[in-house]
């Protein structure tokens, strides 16, 4: 008998999973927390390297399927949303594994007035009222890679850090660049440790690693953005938000020049998000969860299959 047609995940799965997505508006209601819905399909996508997007066609031109709200989002911030969010699929072309699906169920949210700090105190509330850890550390990511390099991971030089990406099973470390390299000791080597005990924040991200986030003023060789650790499975990344145009511009330029390097497919820099930083967005932190890994580690299941009403592999 065929039983492909079957969801991955039973009637139990399902009802928890309902209950926890009205538990999370539930929550954002009664704090005053709009939510927000944003278009899956747009024009023009993130260029950072590191979030691959997987793309479609609609009267010969090409549009994104989005691997985040937030271009979005920030738009609606700085048309004076006030804070917002939204709950719903995104798309990112990653191998399928264990913990990744190209479609996947985030949480995003933006709280106006909120640092990165205050915020990892927000995602900390929120894990613990869906039945996670109450318990949670902040722990800096140069503190962290320090201990497994043996160096600080400013100072270390490339050909050291090629050797010890190559030690621990990383190949052609010569085609990668230097975060690329830190990206695998992050996500390969520290990563699968951390939050083993609670919650594990990870904080002040080096500079080049920004992305979206502002730097440090105190330490301009930081960023201020955030990674949230479970079980040593990642679950969130958080940013003190960058607001100058002119600053995100030239870093949206700087990782197109890393994708044509790369042989990756091109992407415009949003337009549209830079005319609305331009205008004035408001002072604010935002943050993306990943509701499928985060209910996964709840239920104690091995994979996101069983939470999923239907896994990529029967989709």
């Amino acid at each position: 008998m065929d039983i492909s047609w079957r969801p991955s995940a039973d009637a139990q799965a399902l009802q928890r999973r309902a209950m926890r997505h009205r538990l999370l508006r539930e929550r954002f209601h009664r704090q005053g927390v709009m939510e927000v819905d944003t278009p899956v399909l747009s024009a023009t996508t993130a260029p950072d390297p590191q979030v691959p997007s997987l793309a479609t066609r609609h009267a010969g031109h090409r549009y994104w399927l989005q691997p985040s709200p937030e271009h979005h989002m920030k738009r609606l911030l700085a048309a004076g949303s006030g804070s917002i969010y939204r709950l719903g699929s995104v798309f990112r072309d990653d191998p399928v594994g264990r913990w990744h699906s190209p479609e996947f169920c985030m949480l995003e949210w933006y709280r106006c007035g909120f640092d990165d700090t205050q915020l990892m105190q927000d995602v900390a509330e929120l894990v613990a009222e869906l039945g996670g850890p109450v318990e949670h550390t902040v722990r800096s990511y140069s503190e962290l890679v320090a201990a497994a390099l043996g160096e600080d991971p400013l100072l270390v030089s490339l050909a050291e850090l090629g050797r010890f990406c190559s030690s621990h099973g990383l190949y052609e470390v010569s085609a990668l660049d230097r975060d690329a390299l830190l990206d695998f000791v992050m996500g390969v080597v520290v990563g699968p440790k951390l939050g083993h005990d609670g919650l594990q924040f990870v904080s002040r991200y080096p500079a080049t690693q920004a992305a979206l986030a502002r730097l440090d003023d105190q330490d301009p060789r930081y960023a201020r953005r955030f990674e949230l650790y479970w079980q040593g499975v990642e679950l969130a990344n958080g940013f003190w938000e960058l607001t100058d145009a002119s600053e995100q511009a030239q870093r949206w330029q700087d990782e197109e020049r890393q994708r044509e390097e790369a042989g990756a497919t091109k992407v415009e820099a949003d337009a549209r998000l830079l005319a609305a930083l331009k205008h004035g967005l408001p002072d604010c932190a935002g943050v993306a969860l990943g509701l499928d890994r985060l209910y996964a580690l709840l239920d104690q299941e091995p994979s996101l299959a069983p939470v999923q009403s239907f896994s990529w592999e029967i989709a």
